[in-house]
Parts: C-alpha cells; structure tokens; sequence
C-alpha cells in the first residue's frame, strides 16, 4: 500500500467528471487500499478516487470510530433521497474550511462491492451525508459549490491563508 497525493482545491482536475469502473481488478484493489491507506492518514472518513487524480467512479468510506468499517462503493448511483439536514461539513481536498451543508437525511445507494456484486445501501445521518458527499466528487463538484457565494469566496480566502502558512513553515 502507498500513499496517494490528495488535489487540492482549487485543482482544476478536480472538477472531472469520473468515468464508471469498467472492471474489478488487482490494479482496483491496490487502489482501493492505497486510497483507504490516505483516507485514514490524512485523517477523514471518505474519499473519491477524483481527489486522488484517479477519474473512476469509486468511493472508500468509514465513519467507524474505530476505523475499521471500510466502505467501498464502486459505480455509485443514489436510487432515492427522502428528508432534509444540515450537517457540518469539511474535505480533505479543502483543509480547514467548514460550513454546514443541506443534504438529504436519507439515501439508498446502489453500487458494486470488490467482488463485483450489485449491493444496495440506506444510509441515514453522518453516513448519508459522507455517501452524497463523495459522489459530488464523482461529477466533478467540492462541497463549497453548495455555498453561497459569500461563504465561498470567505472559505476562499481561508484556504489561501492556509496554503501561505504551509509554504512558509514548510
């Protein structure tokens, strides 16, 4: 397992949109693992293989406290969306920006595990939102594109700091 280089906003790649897994592999299992690897080093509880330059349609999650729940959704679709919350959010591709996000309460999910098998997933609460999250990624948005456009230019200008601040201690 490797550690992969997580974009950064604002990277223009990632605003690609991903394309579906074709096929289930070794080379997609390494993926998978060195993806989870980044995810729980970084740390967060999901990544798109779009933050990692990767334009596939893949998704690694674990909301567990004791990081061991990995969650792979291959070729992702949400089949429904029922109720409405607002959670918090942050990105590992936006470091220290939060803001609250509305997003559905409840999704179902339909995706391919690492054997291949179509699953089917309800998600409700932090899981919801993580899974909706992550498929943004997928189409090529950040979760500031939910923003309005004072948040976003302050979430902005939070980054820049930050990225100013990495330079010069770096």
């Amino acid at each position: 397992m490797a550690l992969l280089s997580i974009l950064r906003y604002p990277d223009p790649r990632l605003k690609t949109i991903a394309k579906p897994v074709e096929k289930i592999d070794d080379a997609l299992r390494r993926l998978v693992a060195d993806m989870a690897e980044t995810m729980y080093e970084a740390p967060g509880i999901g990544l798109a293989a779009t933050q990692v330059d990767v334009h596939v349609r893949l998704v690694v999650i674990d909301i567990s406290e004791t990081k061991d729940q990995l969650l792979v959704l291959i070729n992702p679709e949400i089949l429904e969306r029922e109720g409405v919350q607002t959670y918090e959010e942050g990105c590992l591709s936006l470091p220290t920006v939060y803001d609250k996000v509305e997003r559905a309460q409840r999704v179902v999910v339909r995706y391919l595990d690492l054997e291949g098998k179509e699953q089917t997933l309800a998600a409700e609460g932090l899981l919801a939102v993580c899974v909706q999250h992550e498929m943004e990624h997928l189409e090529g948005h950040v979760f500031i594109d939910n923003l309005s456009l004072l948040k976003q230019t302050r979430a902005k200008a939070k980054l820049a700091k930050f990225v100013k601040r990495a330079r010069i201690t770096a």
